[in-house]
């Protein structure tokens, strides 16, 4: 299994969250964390000026604090939510050798 930090992983991520039915954005801001979530609304503020990898490392933080509904998720996109869940947020270990993209 790998996990690169891609654009094409980014662009799997914002994919992943469209159908979570959560709107990312990347906009300008004084994040302690590099993001903001507005649950009310289900928006994720990103802060733009991370690169990519600093962005797909704030949506995978994101990602278990928001509620996903896996049955209106397509597929791919189950399978690969699934394979996101099995990391463990709390370990330093490498997420490239834990999940296929």
């Amino acid at each position: 299994m790998s996990f690169k930090y891609t654009a094409n992983t980014l662009k799997k991520m914002e994919q992943l969250f469209e159908e979570a039915n959560f709107t990312i954005r990347f906009e300008k801001g004084n994040f302690n964390s590099g993001y903001c979530i507005l649950e009310d609304r289900r928006v994720a503020v990103i802060n733009k000026f991370l690169d990519m990898e600093g962005r797909i490392n704030a949506l995978l933080e994101i990602l278990p604090t928001i509620d996903v509904k896996e049955e209106e998720l397509s597929t791919e996109m189950q399978k690969w939510y699934k394979q996101l869940q099995s990391i463990n947020p709390g370990s330093n270990t490498s997420v490239q050798s834990e999940i296929e993209l």
